[in-house]
């Protein structure tokens, strides 16, 4: 009988040690850090990496819609159909068409510069 709680002890306490740990599979985005959300070093290479101003740029942008420079897209920020299109959020047009949505992470760094005031840094 003691070798039993001897042996359930032990398979016990391996079993406690079997823990699904990798940091890169539990948090997919590495973490995201959002502290330092700025214009220059993130909205603007989001909206570059994820094709948004391939369309919206030019004498002929997609829709109308001019996102080349920060006050072009200030004024998507202002209105609300930035963050709503590139979240796919329902009554926006989803971002970009027939594309990839941005990650999570560049979603939420873009949230964080808006909430920051959406300045021209």
């Amino acid at each position: 009988m003691k070798k039993i709680k001897i042996g359930l002890v032990i398979c016990i306490v391996a079993f406690a040690g079997c823990y699904y740990d990798k940091e890169q599979l539990l948090y997919p985005e590495g973490g995201c850090d959002t502290t330092n959300s700025t214009f220059s070093a993130v909205v603007q290479p989001a909206l570059q990496t994820y094709g948004c101003i391939g369309c919206h740029s030019g004498s002929a942008p997609s829709g109308n819609i001019l996102l080349n420079t920060y006050a072009n897209v200030k004024t998507y920020v202002q209105n609300g159909k930035l963050y709503g299109s590139i979240t796919h959020s329902a009554g926006f047009s989803a971002m970009p068409q027939g594309g990839n949505k941005m990650s999570t992470c560049a979603t939420n760094k873009i949230k964080a510069w808006i909430d920051a005031g959406a300045l021209n840094n």
